[in-house]
């Protein structure tokens, strides 16, 4: 059932977030997707890792909704001349060619888009290795 960090965990239950289901439903989500997943806090939430790199961030705050980046890491790299990945589902939201946005309002849109939304982790995390480490 994933790698559930218990920091993340503790950092999450001192929260008292009014989306802390939302946010549960996501973390199982992503560390399903890989069992080579890891989890931590950084940035004020919880960050997902590929072979120690950075790869999803959830923003949680303000507590309106729930939103996942997925980027390449911190450092800032030279753009990729297309998306790092194609999304039919409509999920992601893009920024750049290489930083992508998804937003949850509630616990139906993520249940509704659970399927999607694991197969597009598992095609970002592949597509996203690098030689850089950041977690």
């Amino acid at each position: 059932m994933g790698n559930l960090n218990i920091e993340v965990t503790k950092f999450l239950d001192d929260l008292h977030h009014s989306l802390r289901a939302e946010i549960e439903q996501l973390r199982l989500i992503i560390l399903n997707a890989d069992n080579r997943i890891t989890e931590n806090i950084k940035w004020n939430g919880p960050n997902y890792c590929f072979e120690n790199e950075d790869r999803i961030t959830m923003r949680i705050h303000p507590p309106k909704q729930i939103q996942l980046i997925f980027h390449r890491g911190v450092k800032k790299l030279p753009q990729p001349k297309e998306k790092i990945i194609a999304d039919d589902s409509g999920l992601l939201v893009w920024k750049e060619n290489d930083r992508a946005v998804a937003s949850f309002k509630d616990i139906n849109g993520i249940e509704k888009s659970a399927s999607q939304l694991e197969y597009i982790v598992n095609r970002w995390m592949k597509a996203t290795k690098a030689k850089t480490t950041d977690c």
